[in-house]
């Protein structure tokens, strides 16, 4: 007979326990009506994901456990399945200067009041943006098995599954029928189908069905996209649920040895889709999850800043939008068009604000100092952070949240101006290439012209000088991302891109921009992850660096 398993992708909030509990009492209320046997929830429900330093708080440990005892004692019949952060008992480590960690990452069994049960996932991710290591002591139990409606069944923690020989290979060997996986999987890009090729080569070594639920929605820089999966024994997928969209969902899940029905297989998004809905996922959850309802943007007539427009106005509603054009000597009028031809477009707020009577003073004021100089990267900057001072005027005036436009070409290459144009609270492209920055215009434009035509086509400039274009000093940028792809997310040497082809001189100029400009990057906004390897909490060197390969 076939186990009936509830799962509730829900988006989470970090350090909102009552919020969360709601969230979970709300499901599981759901789950008992659908007449499910087990449901399940996302990693760490109870505190959100993931809760960073929180855990080292012995108030907040006991806080959420006591919300874990609060849902048992409204639990009835069917299984709930819940993740939470448990006292990890004499199994911890840690001495000297080390953290000791007293504490796991756990789930809670609930059924008919009570606790009835707990797990301690085993296997504790310490790379790219996973620090478990530092919080949690692994679990010591792998292979315990639990009955529900009569079934044993397996149930581990994210990471567990990774491993050929984790902790479900181990509960199937014990004789759990079917497996049961929660999870805090972040997203980037081309990572779903990887997953899911994963998950069903795990189900097909074990010979048992595998419910896998993921958390979805955004936390700081990270975005979950869902995307939960019901595999049979034989690898055949029965359900999936959508990306980066809330979903409950119940399936009755058949045994090894019974029929195989395909139910409901949400497909896959297109590659630019995928991106671009992570980013206004992360947009909108950092901005509402933060206390904000609106944005402001400087919108330049550039690609970047029309991408964050649209981002934005697509995250959080066009009303919630408010774009500023700051012209000065050297704007075009066309660029400044181009943002009233977006601003149209997008149905969000507009005003133009001239600076060049500020930035006159500046000049002027400077005068004395920058006598018989030329004009040059000082005077270039000056107008970039009188924009960012203004933009960050409007913020405190109006209270919407200013949004940095810079992608990730420019912030690897260092062609971002501290207290200017990199001033503001979140940057919706900051681990988005040049290139694909132009990809996810185009894509947006599918339907009909959203970004002008004119924007995607022009040649990109920063408009600080006299006919500035990018390609003044950097090279074409399907070139310069081919080499800091390599650089940033491959971690290839410079002699490494080299012997792939790449100009000498290019490649140990564009390593130099790079490696010179890391205290920039440490500066900036928070961002949007959509990259295997994404400034900030995925790559970590130091400012102060003598090595160049």
């Amino acid at each position: 007979m076939p186990l009936r398993v509830a799962g509730a992708q829900i988006d989470l909030v970090v350090g909102d326990l009552g919020g969360n509990e709601a969230k979970i009492l709300e499901a599981m209320e759901w789950a008992a009506d659908a007449g499910a046997a087990v449901l399940l929830l996302p990693e760490l429900a109870v505190t959100g994901y993931p809760p960073e330093d929180l855990v080292l708080r012995p108030g907040f440990v006991d806080d959420n456990r006591e919300v874990v005892r609060r849902l048992a004692r409204q639990s009835g019949r069917v299984t709930t399945v819940v993740g939470f952060v448990d006292h990890a008992g004499n199994n911890h480590r840690g001495s000297g200067d080390a953290i000791d960690r007293r504490v796991a990452n756990a789930v809670a069994i609930l059924q008919g009041g009570e606790i009835v049960g707990t797990y301690h996932k085993v296997l504790l991710p310490n790379y790219g943006v996973f620090d478990e290591d530092r919080y949690f002591s692994e679990g010591q139990t792998p292979d315990r098995i639990w009955h529900v409606a009569g079934i044993p069944v397996g149930v581990s923690i994210c990471e567990d599954i990774w491993l050929p020989d984790g902790p479900p290979h181990l509960q199937a060997r014990a004789g759990a029928k079917v497996l049961l996986n929660v999870n805090g999987s972040p997203f980037h890009r081309g990572k779903a189908n990887e997953r899911e090729e994963m998950l069903v080569a795990r189900t097909r070594s074990a010979g048992t069905p595998l419910v896998y639920l993921n958390l979805v929605g955004g936390q700081d820089e990270l975005v979950f996209d869902g995307a939960s999966t019901v595999i049979a024994a034989d690898g055949t997928v029965i359900h999936r649920s959508p990306q980066f969209t809330e979903d409950r969902f119940v399936v009755d899940v058949p045994l090894a040895d019974e029929s195989v029905e395909v139910r409901s297989v949400t497909p896959f998004l297109d590659p630019e889709a995928e991106v671009y809905q992570a980013l206004t996922t992360g947009v909108r959850d950092y901005v509402r999850k933060n206390g904000f309802t609106k944005v402001v943007i400087g919108l330049s007539g550039g690609i970047d800043s029309a991408l964050t427009a649209a981002v934005a106005a697509d995250a959080l509603g066009p009303e919630n939008v408010r774009g500023i054009s700051m012209p000065t000597r050297f704007s075009s009028e066309g660029s400044v068009e181009d943002s009233r031809d977006l601003a149209e477009n997008l149905g969000i707020a507009f005003d133009v604000v001239p600076i060049e009577g500020v930035f006159g003073a500046y000049l002027e004021t400077l005068g004395p100092l920058f006598e018989g100089t030329e004009f040059g990267v000082a005077e270039e900057n000056i107008q970039a952070r009188i924009r960012g001072a203004l933009l960050m005027a409007v913020s405190n005036k109006f209270g919407p949240m200013l949004l940095t436009t810079g992608n990730k070409s420019e912030m690897a290459a260092g062609y971002a101006t501290l207290y200017g144009d990199m001033a503001g609270g979140y940057s919706a492209l900051k681990d988005v290439f040049k290139t694909t920055v132009y990809a996810l215009a185009r894509w947006r434009n599918r339907d009909g012209e959203v970004i002008p035509w004119a924007t995607i086509d022009k040649p990109p400039s920063a408009e600080l000088r006299p006919n500035q274009l990018d390609s003044d000093s950097l090279p074409p940028y399907d070139l310069l991302d081919a080499i800091l792809e390599r650089y940033i997310e491959d971690d290839m040497v410079e002699d490494e891109i080299i012997a792939e082809g790449f100009d000498e001189a290019l490649v140990r100029r564009i390593a130099a921009l790079v490696d010179r400009n890391e205290y920039k990057r440490r500066q900036s906004a928070p961002g949007v992850k959509v990259t295997s390897k994404a400034f900030g909490r995925d790559r970590r060197l130091p400012i102060t660096n003598g090595y160049r390969g």
